[in-house]
């Protein structure tokens, strides 16, 4: 048996072209769904991440307002910034791209966004709503995974979800939404006792610790739904997983491969996240 790959820059593409219609109708009413992202500093990463985010609204039709600022920013130069956007009614959703440099408090930027604006879903409001049901931005990779398990026909309620890692970013708030889906969930970490027996007794199994191919096929059920949201390199320096890719697909129902699995998602939801501040 081998797994069936979910494809996630295909899934992307299509929740892509879904919001693109969307933007097409707010259009006709007269709304402009507009992003504002904010860079602090010439970090290589953040610049490619940025770049595809700007894509992405470009292909969508979201209005994308870039701030670049230098890597010396003062905290509160860049807290004033923000509140700028707060207050500008034609800005629906605002990004501050991580990290920032370390005179700057990452928290207490992300707790100055306003919570109807916080299209990444990482401000404590947001993260409080989500945990207690209430209507909110969800966090986009988390909200990507439940996109790329529920569009390969595979349902969540009742099954045994493992995630391995707590991050505030992906594991805690992927706790939640497995929840959500009525999934029966185990947040693994660190210090977790006999790791690998219970990830072998998981349905649906989220890797998200950043160890390059540390799960292979022997840490699988038969039959697993395998979501990689590691981004690692080999000993070869080739893009992986925290999933041997190779063997887990001998095991798993369903597996993401990296890249082209959650990876393309994230900017997605976050496309989806504007319009819904813009609908708003």
């Amino acid at each position: 048996m081998s797994a069936e790959r979910i494809d996630g820059k295909k899934i992307s593409q299509d929740i892509k072209d879904e919001v693109k219609v969307e933007v097409a109708e707010l259009n006709a009413r007269g709304i402009y769904p507009c992003l504002a992202v904010v860079l602090v500093g010439d970090d290589p990463a953040s610049h490619v991440y940025v770049r595809n985010k700007i894509k992405a609204c470009e292909y969508t039709g979201i209005k994308s307002v870039s701030i670049n600022l230098p890597a010396d920013t003062e905290e509160n130069e860049l807290l004033e910034r923000v509140q700028e956007l707060n207050a500008d009614p034609s800005v629906h959703g605002i990004l501050v791209q991580l990290p920032l440099p370390p005179q700057i408090d990452e928290d207490k930027v992300i707790n100055a966004i306003d919570p109807d604006k916080d299209v990444d879903g990482f401000s404590p409001i947001s993260v409080g709503r989500l945990s207690i049901g209430l209507p909110g931005f969800k966090s986009c990779t988390p909200a990507g995974i439940i996109e790329l398990i529920r569009r390969s026909g595979v349902s969540i309620d009742g099954k045994n979800c493992v995630i391995v890692g707590r991050s505030n970013i992906v594991g805690k708030p992927m706790a939640m939404l497995l929840l959500r889906e009525n999934g029966t969930v185990t947040v693994c970490h660190s210090h977790t006792k006999n790791l690998r027996e219970i990830t072998r007794q998981a349905d649906i199994l989220v890797a998200a610790i950043g160890k390059p191919e540390f799960f292979t096929a022997c840490d699988i059920k038969d039959g697993a739904v395998v979501i990689d949201v590691g981004m690692d390199r080999d000993e070869n320096g080739k893009l992986c997983g925290d999933v041997d890719f190779e063997s887990a697909s001998q095991k798993a129902s369903y597996i993401t491969p990296v890249p082209g699995g959650v990876g393309p998602m994230t900017i997605a939801m976050l496309m989806k996240n504007c319009v819904e501040a813009a609908t708003r």
